[in-house]
């Protein structure tokens, strides 16, 4: 059995675009897993922490057939080899990558709780999310467009100019893995400009 999930994908250190457009290749590469719909990508302040770059924030709704955990686990190991280190909560990363709903589970397991504990606090994930599916509904808070209408988006803009391409289907090579592999060639994103 599928399941359709909410993935939140964010990058502030080296090529942030790039970076991304590999997450969701690497996504659309999980065994029984297709990424369906891919957001606009957003600029956002940091929200916590030291100081340190903006970052770049999509939303992706994927279906699979992974079980919750394997999920989790499969998402941890893409985000150590786009070179995550956990050193600082809420510090400086190349990716990451938070499950923001599962189906329509709810669950307070201290690995993996769900929905997202801060999603419906968080505009960076609820504006994309929002632009891909509008009547969305985040399990147990309610709808996204009303939880998006009650925050503050300053410090969260979308990126016209930036754009992530379609997952391909099939596993990763190490080839893929390049930027200029990871980006399809119809929709080649523009460069970044600050």
């Amino acid at each position: 059995m599928r399941h359709r999930v909410v993935l939140a994908v964010g990058s502030n250190l080296g090529d942030r675009l790039g970076t991304l457009q590999g997450c969701v290749q690497a996504i659309g590469g999980l065994p029984d897993t297709d990424v369906l719909a891919t957001s606009p990508v957003y600029e956002t302040a940091p929200v916590g922490g030291p100081a340190q770059p903006d970052y770049l924030n999509a939303v992706l709704i994927a279906a699979t057939g992974l079980r919750p955990l394997d999920l989790l686990a499969a998402t941890q190991r893409i985000e150590a080899e786009s070179g995550r280190v956990r050193a600082e909560r809420f510090g400086p990363r190349t990716l990451d990558i938070d499950i923001i709903s599962f189906a329509e589970e709810v669950s307070d397991d201290p690995v993996l709780t769900l929905p997202h504990p801060r999603a419906h606090k968080r505009a960076f994930v609820l504006a994309p999310w929002h632009d891909i599916d509008p009547g969305a509904i985040l399990p147990g808070r309610g709808p996204v467009a009303g939880l998006l209408a009650g925050l503050d988006r300053g410090g969260v803009r979308r990126r016209p100019d930036l754009v992530l391409g379609a997952a391909t289907s099939g596993a990763q090579t190490p080839e893929a893995r390049t930027p200029e592999a990871r980006t399809p060639k119809a929709q080649t994103p523009k460069a970044e400009t600050p």
